[in-house]
This record gives C-alpha cells, sequence and structure tokens, in this order.
C-alpha cells in the first residue's frame, strides 16, 4: 500500500471508538488471503481476526505474517489459537515473530483450542492450565526467564509489547480473562441479555487483580449479514443453533425463547457442525431439529442480522454499554466473507463515523 493509501485507509476508519473488525478464515493460500485483508483495510475496518485449526485451515502465524507484510494500518489478531497444540513456547516465539513485521497491529488471542484439540483426539484447555500458560506467555515475551520443569530458558530478541486477549464464554473463564488477561474475547453473541451477565463476570475478574474495568477492553464475537431478509437469511444459522444445543448452551437459548432437542451425534456432518464442510446439507439436517422460527429468534437476539441502519444501530448500543470492539463473522468456515466485508464497509462503516446523519 503507498503512503496516500495508507492514509486514506487511516482517515475512512470510524472514529466513533468503537473498532470494528472482520473474521477472515485462513481457508486459502496465504498470498490469496491477503488480498481480502487489504480490501478490509481500504474500508476502514480495524481489525482482521484469524481463527486457528491445524486441520481446518492453513497455518495462522504463516498468513499473519503475509497480512503483516501487506498491510500498513488493519490490527491483526488470532481469534483464537491455543495452548495445546502449540506449547506456549512456540506460541510465545509466533507471536513475537508477527509484531516485529507490524509492530502496535498484532493482538495474540487465547483459548481453550476447540476446534484444534478435538480433531486430534485431545482435550481443551482448563482453566488451570490457561492461566499457567497465559502467565509463561506473558513471561516469555517481556524477556523474563521461566522454569520448564528444572530448565530455566528465556526468549531472545522479546517483545512486551503484544497485548494477549483470552476468548471466554462460561462464567469461570470470563472471571478468569478479567483477572489475568489484557483484554476479552466474549464469545456469548451481541444480545444485551447475554453480555450483562458476560461483562459481570469479567468484572470480578478484574477486581480480583485490582484492575479497573477500562484495562479490560471487551470484544464480541457475532455472526454478522447485511440482509433485507432476514428471515431468509437466518436459516443458515440453523447448524450454530444446533451446536450450541448440543453444548449446554439450553440456558442461553432460552433467553430468547428457544428450546431445542439436539442429539449428541449429528451424522452426515464433518468435520463438526460449528465447521461443517458442506453447509447447505448441515442446514438441512439441522431442520430437524431447529425450525425456521428458532432460526430468526437466534438471529434477531444474538446475531447482526439486518440492514445497514439497524447494524449500524446494534453496534452504537453495544458500544454504550461498554465494549470496546466487535469481530464480526460471516457463516461458513471454507470461503471468504467478501460480501460481508463489501456490505458492512459500504453501507455500516461509513454511518459510524463522525458526523455521519442517523
Amino acid at each position: 500500500m503507498t503512503a496516500p493509501a495508507a492514509a486514506a485507509a487511516a482517515s475512512a476508519a470510524p472514529q466513533t471508538g468503537l473498532r470494528v473488525g472482520v473474521r477472515i478464515p485462513p481457508c486459502d493460500r496465504a498470498d490469496r488471503l491477503v488480498a481480502s485483508v487489504r480490501r478490509a483495510e481500504e474500508l476502514g475496518f480495524d481489525q482482521v481476526w484469524f481463527p486457528d485449526s491445524q486441520l481446518l485451515w492453513r497455518d495462522v502465524f504463516t498468513v499473519l505474517t503475509a497480512a503483516a507484510l501487506h498491510t500498513e494500518r488493519i490490527g491483526l489478531g488470532t481469534a483464537v489459537t491455543n495452548l495445546v497444540t502449540r506449547h506456549p513456547a512456540v506460541v510465545a516465539s509466533a507471536a513475537r515473530s508477527v509484531a516485529e513485521l507490524a509492530p502496535g497491529r498484532f493482538t495474540l488471542g487465547v483459548g481453550v483450542g476447540n476446534s484444534s484439540v478435538g480433531p486430534v483426539g485431545l482435550r481443551p484447555s482448563t482453566g488451570a492450565a490457561l492461566r499457567e500458560g497465559i502467565g509463561l506467555l506473558r513471561a516469555l515475551l517481556a524477556g523474563h526467564e521461566w522454569d520448564f520443569g528444572g530448565v530455566r530458558s528465556r526468549l531472545r530478541d522479546p517483545r512486551p509489547d503484544v497485548p494477549i486477549h483470552m476468548a471466554a464464554s462460561g462464567p469461570r473463564n470470563l472471571r478468569l480473562a478479567g483477572e489475568v488477561a489484557d483484554g476479552v474475547i466474549l464469545l456469548s453473541g451481541a444480545s444485551p441479555k447475554t453480555l450483562s451477565g458476560a461483562t459481570a463476570r469479567v468484572r470480578e475478574g478484574a477486581e480480583t487483580a485490582g484492575r479497573t474495568d477500562e484495562a479490560v477492553p471487551l470484544t464480541v464475537s457475532a455472526f454478522c449479514a447485511v440482509t433485507d431478509d432476514v428471515e431468509k437469511d437466518a436459516r443458515t444459522l440453523k447448524p450454530i443453533c444446533a451446536s450450541i444445543a448440543q453444548n449446554g448452551g439450553a440456558p442461553f437459548l432460552a433467553l430468547a425463547g428457544i428450546e431445542l432437542d439436539v442429539p449428541a451425534q449429528v451424522e452426515g456432518v464433518y468435520p463438526d457442525l460449528v465447521h461443517a464442510e458442506d453447509w447447505d446439507a448441515a442446514v438441512t439436517i439441522c431442520s430437524e431439529w431447529v425450525s425456521d422460527e428458532a432460526a430468526l429468534r437466534f438471529a434477531q437476539e444474538f446475531c447482526l442480522f439486518g440492514t445497514a441502519q439497524e447494524i449500524t444501530e446494534r453496534l452504537r448500543e453495544l458500544h454504550a454499554t461498554g465494549v470496546s470492539g466487535v469481530f464480526l463473522q460471516h457463516v461458513g468456515s471454507y470461503d471468504l466473507p467478501t460480501e460481508l466485508i463489501e456490505g458492512v464497509g459500504a453501507t455500516v462503516l461509513p454511518a459510524l463515523r463522525p458526523g455521519a446523519v442517523r
């Protein structure tokens, strides 16, 4: 990007204080993904987040390296990597390497590792393991020694300015994130009903550590679609609804009046409901348990599905509750969110800029 183009991109970014990001799955060659990242930067997005799952997508740090080398302004982050398939020392080295190429732009997002650990027969991180792992990451990135079972080692050329954000949804991990992380990625959707409880748990953790609310920025993850026909497009969310019901999310869904009875195993979907390779087939299969009406209620309560004006107002409301950032997801894992980037970039981001007519 040329200097004038970079300046134009910077001026295009919304200045409301709410950081608007987009999730780009590493579903293609790194050099091809860069074009989507550059387009997001040109349209004024603040951040691009890349998920990490070694069997589903390309290596996340390879993709981040390519993105860092071909962008100027936009923030880059993992949403999220894990400390099970990747040893924390390996993550620290990879994070340092990306941060060197994108000074002040990289955020290391970590979580329990569901889509990475499950396909290889491992268990997600416990809270205790995450606490220790984040402590290890922070120590190594700061240049301190760490005792690895009697062997004391440190990271050469450390990078102490890498913020570590933790993804969380359950109350224990929300408190833990508020206590130990530099920021929290909230996996409870865009519903005020769930966000109030989630932010309260983060606040409790922050208070335990003697920190203020402002010291722990909150980023909300939400499925998003700019559409004039929410009822039609909401059907694509059926596998997401079914997965939540499978994994103990009945109280979460009940907030929108959704009651589902989904079996523990759903045949015909690989590798899982959230990351189904054949999404249309997964929607059809999940229609046995998730009605069109339930999918619509889910979209309206927990997602950002609607017209550009409706999404803009929802984002303003989120920011007013203390949320500092959002990252928007399209439905699907193996195609680029081109339509989402173009739709939000052309209609929502301009409406968020100072002076925009409401």
